[in-house]
């Protein structure tokens, strides 16, 4: 629709967070909010362990509690449609120094791990499906906003 400002220059749509097929795939009863909190905290309290990812996120997350909350209202608008969160990954992403490829791929591996045990595995099995898709976008998105004259190469 001409003047909708829904298209990139390029003609192709921007990247968008929670994608309508994100919102729809599952019911709102998936999971509970509890099992989101467990999942989002496990999952970060490894990350900030982590060798490689770790002194990324630690480097430039200010104010962990909060962000959790905001990581909290990001997968259960995902996995149970509520809706709660309203902000914009992708230019916080795209303003990441030095992200390689290699680095999305070991935050998918970490997540897929820290999945694997979890008692709810529909959850999980949505949950690693979305975060896919998810580390896909931001990282098109990333090579895009940092090298656009080359061509963005998806993740394998």
């Amino acid at each position: 629709m001409k003047g909708t400002g829904s298209a990139s220059r390029t003609g192709a749509p921007p990247p968008s967070f929670p994608s309508a097929s994100d919102r729809i795939i599952m019911p709102a009863d998936i999971c509970t909010e509890e099992e989101i909190h467990q999942m989002v905290h496990s999952f970060y309290a490894r990350i900030r362990e982590d060798e490689v990812l770790g002194p990324i996120f630690n480097d430039h997350i200010d104010d962990w509690p909060a962000h959790l909350v905001k990581l909290e209202d990001f997968w259960s608008s995902l996995l149970r449609r509520t809706g709660r969160f309203m902000g914009q990954p992708m230019p916080k992403h795209v303003a990441l120094p030095h992200l390689t490829a290699e680095m999305f791929e070991r935050w998918l591996a970490l997540f897929a791990d820290n999945l694997k045990d979890n008692p709810n595995q529909r959850m999980a099995a949505q949950a690693n499906a979305m975060a896919g898709r998810i580390a896909q976008r931001l990282w098109l998105g990333y090579q895009m906003g940092n090298f656009p004259d080359r061509k963005a190469t998806p993740l394998p």
